[in-house]
């Protein structure tokens, strides 16, 4: 994918991400599409390493890895901030 589609990819990740998440969300688009791209990339090294599936483009798998990512990172990102 080009940088503009990870880019586009990251926001609508991260906005569905943080709609789902029962906590508040913080850092506005910006942090949305961040919390998306690395999201994705988390999502996709571990559902590669899992199950053998990669983040390849707007794809309805891609698209659950990524979330699935996200919603990762916004729970272990909570968890530290408890610590």
């Amino acid at each position: 994918m080009s940088f503009l589609s990870w880019i586009l990819f990251g926001l609508v990740v991260g906005i569905v991400a943080n709609a789902i998440d029962p906590a508040p969300a913080k850092g506005g688009v910006l942090g949305s599409i961040v919390l998306g791209i690395i999201g994705a990339t988390i999502g996709g090294f571990l559902a590669n390493l899992i199950f053998g599936i990669n983040v390849t483009g707007f794809n309805l798998s891609s698209f659950l890895v990524a979330i699935a990512g996200s919603l990762l990172l916004l729970f272990l990102g909570r968890a530290m901030r408890r610590a």
